[in-house]
């Protein structure tokens, strides 16, 4: 439980020093949220780690450890894309987002894992990666779409002055989803190779969804890059495809575990 704590009290505690130099109408320029923020996510990691060897078997990989190994992931990805520049913002969100998914799995957390081979170990930590880069993305997104709102009512506050240029959000956002599409291929190609039977372990309908999610932010990316697609339309299929990931994997395995009791 200490652990547990001060981790949440770090994410916290980088949170204020992001908020305090929004605030300040410019970006925390001595980058003091950096250190608590990988205090924090260091003490996240090892959590995990010690549940892993006190339960025995493979890692944690239900409902809110996933959560929680996701929000450990954002907040990862955060701190490195945060400390190259004004996209630190984004840890207002993301910081305190993981300190909650922590301390949830704390609490109703811990369910005993059956040992995993490397090849289904892989492709549990490939779909993690991705539901992190991806969520990331969706939370680009977002921001974009503030953005390009504030500029157009002419509405110039405290925190749009500290997010970088538009075409600099956007480019960003891009890059992100591209980075995650490709971690999402590897994830269903590895699924189709390792899983044997997808109808005795309920899995078909999270691979239909994961499946439509990979189509709309493939046919996202192909928009872009021929029609160049950008602003709104960007938004509106990045959070389709988003949605559509969320309920592949968190939605049917809240249902599974949760609602119907099934580990």
């Amino acid at each position: 439980m200490t652990i547990v704590l001060i981790a949440a009290v770090l994410y916290l505690l980088s949170t204020g020093l992001l908020v305090q130099g929004l605030a300040a109408e410019r970006p925390a320029p001595s980058r003091a949220w950096l250190w608590p923020a990988a205090a924090a996510g260091l003490l996240h990691a090892g959590y995990h780690l010690t549940v892993a060897l006190r339960m025995g078997g493979g890692p944690d990989m239900h409902f809110f450890a996933a959560l929680s190994l996701v929000g450990l992931g954002m907040a990862v990805l955060t701190a490195i894309v945060g400390a190259r520049g004004r996209m630190a913002a984004l840890g207002v969100l993301v910081f305190p987002m993981a300190a909650a998914l922590l301390l949830a799995y704390h609490g109703y957390g811990h369910e005993p894992s059956r040992p995993l081979g490397w090849q289904l170990a892989s492709h549990a930590w490939l779909a993690l990666l991705a539901y992190a880069t991806l969520s990331i993305a969706a939370l680009l997104a977002i921001m974009l779409w503030l953005q390009e709102r504030a500029l157009r009512r002419r509405d110039f506050r405290p925190w749009l002055r500290a997010l970088p240029p538009l075409a600099d959000l956007e480019s960003l956002l891009f890059r992100t989803i591209g980075t995650g599409f490709s971690l999402l291929t590897l994830t269903l190609v590895t699924g189709v190779l390792f899983v044997d039977d997808l109808l005795a372990q309920k899995l078909v309908h999270k691979t239909v969804l994961s499946v439509l999610s990979w189509v709309v932010f493939g046919i996202l990316l192909i928009g872009r890059r021929r029609y160049g697609w950008r602003g709104g339309k960007a938004v509106h299929w990045t959070l389709t495809a988003m949605a559509l990931l969320l309920l592949a994997f968190f939605g049917s395995q809240f249902v599974i575990e949760l609602v119907l009791g099934h580990g």
